[in-house]
Protein backbone atom coordinates (compact mmCIF):
# COMPACT_ATOMS: atom_id res chain seq x y z
CA UNK A 1 0.00 0.00 0.00
CA UNK A 2 1.50 3.42 -1.07
CA UNK A 3 2.79 5.61 1.93
CA UNK A 4 2.45 9.20 0.89
CA UNK A 5 4.94 11.45 3.58
CA UNK A 6 5.07 15.36 3.73
CA UNK A 7 8.23 16.75 4.68
CA UNK A 8 7.03 19.76 6.78
CA UNK A 9 8.49 22.90 9.07
CA UNK A 10 7.24 26.18 9.38
CA UNK A 11 10.48 27.20 9.94
CA UNK A 12 12.85 27.82 7.02
CA UNK A 13 16.56 26.36 6.73
CA UNK A 14 16.19 22.99 8.50
CA UNK A 15 17.29 20.79 5.62
CA UNK A 16 13.66 19.73 4.62
CA UNK A 17 14.27 19.89 0.93
CA UNK A 18 17.95 18.23 1.30
CA UNK A 19 16.22 15.47 3.25
CA UNK A 20 13.24 14.68 1.00
CA UNK A 21 15.42 14.53 -1.67
CA UNK A 22 18.06 12.07 0.07
CA UNK A 23 15.26 10.21 1.93
CA UNK A 24 13.90 9.56 -1.35
CA UNK A 25 16.68 8.46 -3.53
CA UNK A 26 17.65 6.35 -0.38
CA UNK A 27 14.55 4.86 -0.45
CA UNK A 28 14.96 3.98 -4.07
CA UNK A 29 18.03 2.76 -3.57
CA UNK A 30 16.68 -0.19 -1.19
CA UNK A 31 14.15 -0.94 -4.39
CA UNK A 32 11.55 1.30 -3.40
CA UNK A 33 9.44 2.97 -6.08
CA UNK A 34 9.33 6.72 -5.25
CA UNK A 35 7.68 10.01 -6.49
CA UNK A 36 8.57 13.11 -5.23
CA UNK A 37 7.19 15.53 -5.68
CA UNK A 38 8.17 19.73 -5.15
CA UNK A 39 5.61 22.10 -3.37
CA UNK A 40 8.21 24.46 -3.14
CA UNK A 41 8.37 27.34 -5.94
CA UNK A 42 11.84 27.70 -4.88
CA UNK A 43 12.12 24.13 -6.87
CA UNK A 44 14.91 23.06 -5.14
CA UNK A 45 13.81 19.41 -4.82
CA UNK A 46 13.81 19.65 -9.08
CA UNK A 47 17.70 21.17 -9.24
CA UNK A 48 18.86 19.06 -6.42
CA UNK A 49 18.33 16.11 -8.89
CA UNK A 50 19.90 17.57 -12.05
CA UNK A 51 16.82 19.50 -13.62
CA UNK A 52 17.21 23.13 -14.83
CA UNK A 53 13.85 24.81 -14.37
CA UNK A 54 13.63 26.06 -17.49
CA UNK A 55 14.03 23.16 -19.56
CA UNK A 56 10.73 21.42 -18.58
CA UNK A 57 7.05 22.26 -19.08
CA UNK A 58 6.29 19.68 -16.39
CA UNK A 59 5.06 21.35 -12.89
CA UNK A 60 2.77 20.45 -10.09
CA UNK A 61 0.85 24.17 -10.49
CA UNK A 62 -1.23 22.46 -13.10
CA UNK A 63 -1.73 19.65 -11.07
CA UNK A 64 -2.97 21.34 -8.39
CA UNK A 65 -4.88 24.12 -10.89
CA UNK A 66 -6.45 20.81 -12.13
CA UNK A 67 -5.52 21.68 -15.77
CA UNK A 68 -3.24 18.52 -16.02
CA UNK A 69 -3.06 15.52 -15.03
CA UNK A 70 -0.46 13.96 -12.28
CA UNK A 71 0.92 11.21 -14.72
CA UNK A 72 1.58 13.78 -17.26
CA UNK A 73 4.14 15.79 -14.76
CA UNK A 74 6.09 13.17 -13.89
CA UNK A 75 10.06 13.42 -15.11
CA UNK A 76 11.89 10.17 -14.48
CA UNK A 77 14.91 11.10 -12.45
CA UNK A 78 18.91 9.81 -12.94
CA UNK A 79 18.44 7.50 -9.62
CA UNK A 80 16.34 4.45 -11.02
CA UNK A 81 13.12 4.33 -9.27
CA UNK A 82 12.91 7.84 -8.11
CA UNK A 83 10.80 10.14 -10.49
CA UNK A 84 9.76 14.15 -9.74
CA UNK A 85 7.00 15.95 -9.93
CA UNK A 86 8.85 19.08 -10.11
CA UNK A 87 7.48 22.86 -9.51
CA UNK A 88 8.29 26.44 -11.10
CA UNK A 89 7.69 29.87 -10.34
CA UNK A 90 3.68 29.58 -11.14
CA UNK A 91 3.40 27.56 -8.27
CA UNK A 92 3.51 30.76 -5.98
CA UNK A 93 0.16 32.17 -8.14
CA UNK A 94 -1.14 28.56 -6.86
CA UNK A 95 -1.23 29.73 -3.22
CA UNK A 96 -3.32 32.86 -3.79
CA UNK A 97 -5.31 31.37 -6.82
CA UNK A 98 -6.61 28.10 -5.19
CA UNK A 99 -8.50 30.38 -2.26
CA UNK A 100 -11.43 30.60 -4.88
CA UNK A 101 -11.18 27.16 -5.75
CA UNK A 102 -13.68 24.37 -4.94
CA UNK A 103 -12.32 21.67 -2.59
CA UNK A 104 -9.21 23.68 -2.52
CA UNK A 105 -7.68 21.51 0.10
CA UNK A 106 -7.89 18.04 -1.84
CA UNK A 107 -6.80 19.04 -5.09
CA UNK A 108 -3.24 17.25 -4.79
CA UNK A 109 -4.97 14.10 -2.72
CA UNK A 110 -7.66 13.53 -5.45
CA UNK A 111 -4.97 14.50 -8.65
CA UNK A 112 -2.66 11.50 -7.26
CA UNK A 113 -5.65 9.08 -6.93
CA UNK A 114 -4.71 7.45 -10.51
CA UNK A 115 -0.89 7.32 -10.15
CA UNK A 116 -0.90 6.34 -6.65
CA UNK A 117 -0.32 2.39 -7.03
CA UNK A 118 2.30 3.27 -8.89
CA UNK A 119 4.31 4.26 -6.17
CA UNK A 120 5.64 2.15 -2.74
CA UNK A 121 6.08 6.12 -1.34
CA UNK A 122 4.89 9.13 -2.39
CA UNK A 123 6.99 12.20 -0.68
CA UNK A 124 5.61 15.90 -0.69
CA UNK A 125 8.54 18.54 0.03
CA UNK A 126 6.85 21.26 1.34
CA UNK A 127 7.03 25.21 1.18
CA UNK A 128 8.05 26.68 4.77
CA UNK A 129 4.45 28.10 5.30
CA UNK A 130 1.53 27.33 6.29
CA UNK A 131 -1.25 27.82 3.29
CA UNK A 132 -3.27 26.72 0.28
CA UNK A 133 -0.02 24.38 -0.52
CA UNK A 134 0.94 23.07 2.12
CA UNK A 135 -2.37 22.58 3.57
CA UNK A 136 -2.90 19.98 0.17
CA UNK A 137 -0.31 18.14 1.02
CA UNK A 138 -1.27 17.69 4.81
CA UNK A 139 -4.33 16.83 3.34
CA UNK A 140 -3.25 13.90 1.47
CA UNK A 141 -0.62 12.50 3.63
CA UNK A 142 -0.27 9.48 5.85
CA UNK A 143 2.95 10.63 7.77
CA UNK A 144 4.87 13.95 8.31
CA UNK A 145 8.37 14.04 8.82
CA UNK A 146 9.82 16.92 10.51
CA UNK A 147 13.29 18.16 9.85
CA UNK A 148 14.56 20.36 12.51
CA UNK A 149 17.60 21.61 13.47
CA UNK A 150 18.85 21.65 17.40
CA UNK A 151 18.62 24.94 18.16
CA UNK A 152 16.21 26.50 20.49
CA UNK A 153 13.74 28.49 17.93
CA UNK A 154 13.31 25.06 16.04
CA UNK A 155 11.80 23.81 19.35
CA UNK A 156 9.30 26.82 18.90
CA UNK A 157 8.48 26.35 15.24
CA UNK A 158 8.09 22.17 16.09
CA UNK A 159 5.56 23.19 18.32
CA UNK A 160 3.76 25.59 16.00
CA UNK A 161 3.40 22.91 13.38
CA UNK A 162 2.05 19.83 16.04
CA UNK A 163 -0.57 22.83 16.43
CA UNK A 164 -1.60 22.75 12.50
CA UNK A 165 -0.85 19.06 12.10
CA UNK A 166 -3.63 18.46 15.07
CA UNK A 167 -6.01 21.12 13.32
CA UNK A 168 -5.38 19.57 9.91
CA UNK A 169 -6.25 15.92 11.92
CA UNK A 170 -9.72 17.79 12.83
CA UNK A 171 -10.50 19.59 9.83
CA UNK A 172 -9.04 17.64 7.40
CA UNK A 173 -7.48 14.51 7.54
CA UNK A 174 -8.13 12.43 10.15
CA UNK A 175 -5.95 9.72 9.41
CA UNK A 176 -2.62 12.14 9.50
CA UNK A 177 0.23 11.22 12.06
CA UNK A 178 3.46 12.47 13.06
CA UNK A 179 5.69 9.80 11.56
CA UNK A 180 8.92 11.04 13.15
CA UNK A 181 10.95 14.24 14.02
CA UNK A 182 14.31 13.75 12.21
CA UNK A 183 17.42 16.18 13.90
CA UNK A 184 19.29 17.91 11.04
CA UNK A 185 22.67 19.30 10.87
CA UNK A 186 23.78 17.79 14.14
CA UNK A 187 27.11 18.62 15.78
CA UNK A 188 27.46 16.85 18.73
CA UNK A 189 30.65 19.21 19.83
CA UNK A 190 27.71 22.00 20.87
CA UNK A 191 26.16 21.48 23.95
CA UNK A 192 23.09 23.20 22.74
CA UNK A 193 22.88 20.62 19.99
CA UNK A 194 22.96 17.82 23.21
CA UNK A 195 20.19 19.85 25.25
CA UNK A 196 17.52 19.84 22.38
CA UNK A 197 18.21 16.39 21.05
CA UNK A 198 17.71 15.28 25.18
CA UNK A 199 14.17 17.77 25.22
CA UNK A 200 13.32 16.94 22.11
CA UNK A 201 13.81 12.93 22.52
CA UNK A 202 12.32 13.41 25.89
CA UNK A 203 8.89 15.05 24.24
CA UNK A 204 8.34 12.56 21.21
CA UNK A 205 10.01 9.72 22.89
CA UNK A 206 9.75 6.74 20.10
CA UNK A 207 8.39 9.68 17.47
CA UNK A 208 11.99 10.81 17.07
CA UNK A 209 14.61 8.59 14.72
CA UNK A 210 17.37 6.85 16.28
CA UNK A 211 19.64 8.57 13.62
CA UNK A 212 20.71 11.96 13.68
CA UNK A 213 22.15 13.83 10.24
CA UNK A 214 25.41 15.04 11.00
CA UNK A 215 26.61 18.40 9.65
CA UNK A 216 28.31 17.35 6.28
CA UNK A 217 29.71 19.51 3.28
CA UNK A 218 29.39 16.62 0.96
CA UNK A 219 25.19 16.47 1.52
CA UNK A 220 25.78 20.21 1.07
CA UNK A 221 28.35 20.25 -1.82
CA UNK A 222 25.58 17.48 -3.88
CA UNK A 223 23.04 19.81 -5.05
CA UNK A 224 25.54 21.98 -6.77
CA UNK A 225 26.13 18.31 -8.56
CA UNK A 226 22.54 17.75 -8.99
CA UNK A 227 22.73 14.47 -7.58
CA UNK A 228 21.63 12.88 -3.73
CA UNK A 229 23.95 12.68 -1.38
CA UNK A 230 24.11 8.90 -1.68
CA UNK A 231 25.23 9.38 -5.47
CA UNK A 232 27.54 11.90 -4.89
CA UNK A 233 29.64 10.43 -2.13
CA UNK A 234 28.28 6.79 -0.96
CA UNK A 235 31.08 6.73 1.48
CA UNK A 236 30.19 10.35 3.49
CA UNK A 237 28.49 10.35 7.10
CA UNK A 238 25.68 12.11 5.46
CA UNK A 239 24.46 9.91 3.31
CA UNK A 240 25.11 6.88 5.09
CA UNK A 241 22.79 8.76 7.57
CA UNK A 242 20.29 9.47 5.00
CA UNK A 243 20.25 5.46 4.20
CA UNK A 244 20.08 4.60 8.13
CA UNK A 245 16.67 7.14 8.12
CA UNK A 246 15.25 5.43 5.21
CA UNK A 247 15.38 2.17 6.53
CA UNK A 248 13.73 3.34 9.91
CA UNK A 249 11.22 4.87 7.29
CA UNK A 250 10.32 1.40 6.11
CA UNK A 251 10.00 -0.21 9.19
CA UNK A 252 7.64 2.56 10.52
CA UNK A 253 5.42 2.27 7.38
CA UNK A 254 5.62 -1.51 7.01
CA UNK A 255 4.85 -3.08 10.50
CA UNK A 256 1.83 -5.38 10.43
CA UNK A 257 1.23 -5.25 6.31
Amino acid sequence: MTKIIAFANQKGGVGKTTTAINIGASLAAIKKRVLLIDLDQQGNAGTGLGFVRSSHRQSVYGVLKGTATAADNILTTAVPNLHIMPSTQQLAAAEVELYTEDNRFYRLRDALVPVRDYYDYILLDCPPAMGNITANALAAADGVIIPMQCEFYSLEGVQQLINTIEGVRRELNPNIDILGVLLTMYDRRQSLTRAVEDEIRNTFGDKTFKTVIPRNVRVSEAPSHGKPALFYDFNSPGAQAYLRVATEVVERTEQGE
